[in-house]
């Protein structure tokens, strides 16, 4: 079922992507802006730290916890409706974080508005892949949509050091306004769309209270790693109660007439493969940035906006992914160029490994650009493989499976590179060189993750062949 015009015209056509990259790019930006604003948010309303952590991590628990039933509820309940709903439940909740007079606030603001973008984004992307024809047209929208969404999360950093300086509540009111702006807009784009046909209305409940639930608690034991052996049995628990939902999920949706999630899904290799390459690859960069933020600002002294000035050169993959990584896939083929982004990965990351304690901006470069350059050729084509030849009612399931393992890949690459720094500086002075030495250990977790993603994708080398006429191809007309 498509939702946009079939003969208005590319105009058109590219107002509407320009519209759900808006989205994307707010939903990257929103939470780099707030990344950049905790230690100032902590201390303007005497936070205790462990407050402070869950203000970030409510939102990943409501965005990795709900991203594959919001993914699905894209595809039974209509996208344009899913669209529109939770990006008017985003706005009301970031507002509402905005006000946040208590952490208790803040925390339940961030996490409604994790599970308003679990809903929004899957939908945004389905939107796209329900447009376009499948083939040239799709893949440059989609590597436009990555690009804008990690170039959203550089271009954050760098605002949210600016508003941060004027009032932490501009972080939270700033997405009010963009995201009034790209309501707007769609409501003018996209057409109504046809209600569910019968068959397809039926609602598998009980595996979604169980998809959930599962998502939830595993999410949870994932972001509670980096308390290291504090609260384990905690930790430990939930992880075994999450694992025991999916396996009570998997033989719900055996069983029912109308599954939440297809399991015939998983028998496509390609998309498997994209989606572990895509966990691993994002938390890697996740995981790495979180590092470099800590050594800049806590060891070296750097103010949040000088960090977030340093760190941007990391969003040149926003004007590499649309212009460059179009002509790699078109003449190497989408799995070498995924192939080629884990590797220039694995050289970022290796040569910041012997960092020092007076590093000059200049020593850091390389792995910046690099690690940006890395990104915008393995994102978006890893976006293409794990939505390729699904089939058009399942679209916005691929996209909650996407984003379901890209958040959890987030959350684990930052607990895990916490964790093991917690554990290398358990034993260590304090001092200075002690902590450089924690934060040298915990920054092979992303070369780690890198080399297994790069193994992983290499599975895809064998039945690699040009994409086409991608490079100049432009989404000329909605499908």
């Amino acid at each position: 079922m498509s939702t946009t015009p079939t003969a208005r015209g590319s105009g058109r056509s590219w107002a509407l992507l320009l519209v759900l990259c808006g989205t994307i790019f707010l939903e990257g930006s929103d939470v780099a802006m707030l990344a950049v604003a905790i230690p100032t948010i902590r201390a303007d309303l005497g936070l205790t730290t462990s407050t402070a952590a869950w203000v970030m991590s409510g939102y990943v628990l409501g965005y990795a916890g709900f991203t594959l039933l919001g993914g699905r509820a894209a595809d039974l309940l209509g996208r344009r409706r899913m669209f529109l709903t939770w990006l008017g439940v985003f706005l009301v909740f970031s507002m509402l974080g905005g006000f946040a007079a208590d952490g208790w606030m803040l925390v339940v603001a961030r996490f409604v508005t994790g599970v308003a973008a679990a809903f929004m984004t899957p939908a945004a992307m389905s939107i796209i892949t329900t447009s376009y024809p499948e083939g040239p047209q799709r893949d440059k929208a989609l590597l436009i949509f990555a690009g804008v969404g990690a170039g959203g999360f550089s271009l954050g950093l760098v605002i949210g050091g600016l508003l941060t300086e004027l009032d932490w509540r501009w972080v939270f009111f700033a997405p009010v306004f963009m995201a009034g702006v790209i309501l707007f807009a769609a409501l003018r784009l996209l057409s109504a769309e046809a209600r569910p046909e019968p068959a397809r209305c039926g609602y598998d409940l009980a595996g979604a209270a169980s998809a959930a639930a599962a998502m939830l608690l595993l999410a949870y034991g994932i972001v509670r790693l980096e308390h290291g052996g504090e609260g384990l049995g905690l930790t430990l628990g939930a992880l075994a109660a999450g694992l025991a939902l999916v396996a009570a999920f998997i033989v719900i949706e055996r069983r029912a007439k109308a599954p939440l999630v297809r399991l015939g899904i998983f028998r496509k290799a390609a998309l498997v493969r994209a989606n572990v390459a895509a966990l691993l690859f994002l938390g890697a960069f996740f995981g790495f940035q979180f590092i470099v933020t800590l050594y800049l600002q806590e060891l070296r002294g750097w103010s949040s906006l000088q960090t977030a000035i340093a760190l941007i050169v990391m969003g040149c993959d926003a004007v590499l992914a649309p212009i460059l990584t179009p002509r790699l896939v078109n003449r190497y083929g989408r799995a070498r160029v995924i192939f080629g982004g884990f590797l220039l990965a694995i050289a970022a990351y290796g040569l910041f490994l012997p960092v020092g304690m007076d590093w000059s901006y200049a020593a850091m470069f390389p792995t910046l650009i690099i690690a940006g350059t890395a990104f915008a050729l393995a994102y978006g084509p890893l976006t293409i493989a794990a939505t390729d030849s699904v089939a058009e009612e399942e679209q916005g399931l691929a996209g909650g499976l996407l984003y379901t393992f890209t958040q959890f890949g987030s959350a684990v690459g930052i607990s895990a590179v916490t964790a093991v720094y917690g554990f290398a500086a358990a034993g260590a002075d304090g001092s200075p060189g002690a902590v450089l030495d924690a934060y040298r250990t915990a920054l092979v977790v992303p070369v780690i993750m890198v080399l297994l993603g790069a193994a992983v994708s290499a599975f895809g080398l064998r039945n690699a062949r040009p994409a086409g006429r991608l490079a100049g191809a432009a989404p000329d007309e909605a499908a």
